[in-house]
């Protein structure tokens, strides 16, 4: 009997561990939005004419997230006026709209005094993603949220983090996706048909820069070649462009930390996408990338950062090239370069406004035939770091001189016949003198951190855009 019940003991443990395997968690039910389909529930009549969609096939990512700031993440058009902010303005404003207007702000978490200054700082794009939002219809006099993933090409407005804000179409106040990208179950209903071009594993969620933009870099839909500047808080009228072609050195990266590598990249103009559940902590530290520093992209194309400490976060970004295999440091399972088509490849995600791009750098070589990442080669300039870069302290001395390796004077000739007083010792030739040379400036101590670059300690440079300084560009 005592056999028997280990038997069935064994057996209920084996069928609990099994059904706690098949177990998932569960999926979440998001509303598919497709461009020019009007909302049942809208905060503006869509007939009203605030905001244009455009026809745009959305280009292929890793899934998961991407941060406000990464290049290309929205597109633009020649046609500026993609979306009324003064109409969306004038709507909430009004009076007679006044319960619209407090639970509008109410989504947004501001005040319906500062619906206006609010609104100045938001600027028009169109998604180049299908992406994921928390929505809110109207309904009842409140504002109903739910999870909705919109068509690349329906237009929005962003806030000065890149964060979607605004449908322009309807006027519907948008909130990040707060679910697992990954498990979602996506209704196409009420008129949203599933698009063309449709992967429930190429959708994405984005996350707010970690500081304030002052551009924000777009690529055309209709010209992928063709990047715009957008400034925040403009609606196009003092947009600048610049060619998304020209090649861009991935910056030396490698002893930053993520946070810091992550916002270089974006003021290069490359992108550092993030496949997984959450972000990389801002304070691991980036042990190589993928391509190798030096290699040269075109705008919005991605590096892969390999990162170590700090703790696990989701797995970094792809590569332009093909999959980091091994990347020492963490897990990296880079996405799938930006876009199958011809126009995709010159634009995965930006936001940190397009800006000078880094020149190209002494030994810039391709990704397929850059040197490893450990001992990567300088990028030529890259934006935020210092002179420290562009040395190359394996060719240099250490900072303080080293030891004198002459040897001592030969012994003196044996004394002549008559005695004479013994000769005075020769100076004792000593390297104790050589650690009062200054440490010069232009060659920092060996043990001086790592050689790829210094630390990031100032803020991050907003102000220079992502892909500029190429033909066009207006900095």
């Amino acid at each position: 009997m005592q056999r028997v019940g280990k038997r069935i003991a064994c057996g209920l443990v084996l069928i609990l561990a099994l059904s706690g395997c098949d177990s998932k968690t569960p999926l979440t039910v998001v509303k598919a939005v497709a461009a020019g389909v009007p909302s049942l529930a809208p905060f503006f009549d869509e007939a009203g004419g605030l905001g244009r969609d455009a026809q745009v096939r959305s280009q292929a990512v890793h899934g998961g997230l991407r941060q406000g700031d990464t290049p290309g993440l929205y597109g633009g058009s020649k046609q500026p006026t993609i979306c009324d902010v003064d109409r969306l303005e004038q709507f909430l404003t009004d009076p007679a709209n006044d319960r619209k207007a407090r639970a509008w702000a109410r989504v947004l978490k501001i005040s319906q005094s500062e619906i206006p200054d609010y609104l100045e700082r938001l600027t028009p794009v169109l998604l180049r993603h299908d992406t994921l939002v928390k929505n809110h219809d109207y309904k009842k006099g409140k504002a109903v949220p739910y999870d909705s993933l919109l068509q690349a090409g329906i237009a929005i407005l962003v806030d000065q983090q890149g964060q979607p804000a605004v449908k322009c179409s309807c006027g519907n106040p948008l909130r990040p996706f707060a679910g697992d990208t990954s498990r979602i179950s996506v209704e196409f209903e009420d008129g949203n048909e599933k698009w063309q071009g449709y992967e429930r594993s190429q959708v994405m969620a984005v996350r707010p820069a970690p500081r304030a933009l002052e551009r924000i870099a777009l690529v055309d839909v209709q010209e992928p070649e063709r990047g715009i500047n957008r400034p925040v808080g403009t609606t196009g009228e003092d947009d600048s462009a610049f060619e998304t072609r020209k090649r861009r050195a991935v910056p030396r990266l490698a002893g930053r930390t993520f946070g810091q590598a992550s916002r270089q990249l974006a003021d290069s103009g490359l992108a550092a996408g993030y496949d997984g559940k959450r972000l990389p902590p801002d304070g691991a530290r980036v042990t190589a990338t993928d391509p190798p520093a030096g290699s040269k992209l075109r705008f919005g194309e991605y590096v892969t950062l390999s990162v170590a400490g700090g703790g696990s976060g989701g797995t970094p970004a792809g590569t332009s090239g093909g999959a980091s295999d091994g990347t020492p440091g963490g897990s990296t399972v880079p996405p799938t370069p930006p876009g199958s088509s011809g126009s995709s490849s010159t634009s995965p995600p930006s936001s940190s406004g397009p800006g000078g791009s880094p020149s190209a750098p002494t030994s810039g070589t391709s990704s397929g035939s850059s040197p490893p990442s450990s001992s990567e080669p300088p990028s030529s300039s890259p934006p935020s770091s210092a002179a420290a870069d562009t040395d190359t302290p394996s060719s240099r001395p250490p900072s303080s001189a080293p030891p004198s390796t002459s040897s001592p004077p030969p012994p003196s000739p044996p004394p002549p016949p008559p005695p004479d007083p013994p000769p005075s010792s020769p100076p004792q030739v000593t390297s104790s003198s050589s650690t009062s040379e200054p440490v010069t400036s232009s060659a920092p101590p060996p043990s001086s951190g790592p050689v790829t670059s210094e630390p990031a300690s100032s803020q991050p440079v907003t102000s220079t855009p992502a892909g500029g300084e190429s033909a066009g560009a207006t900095t």
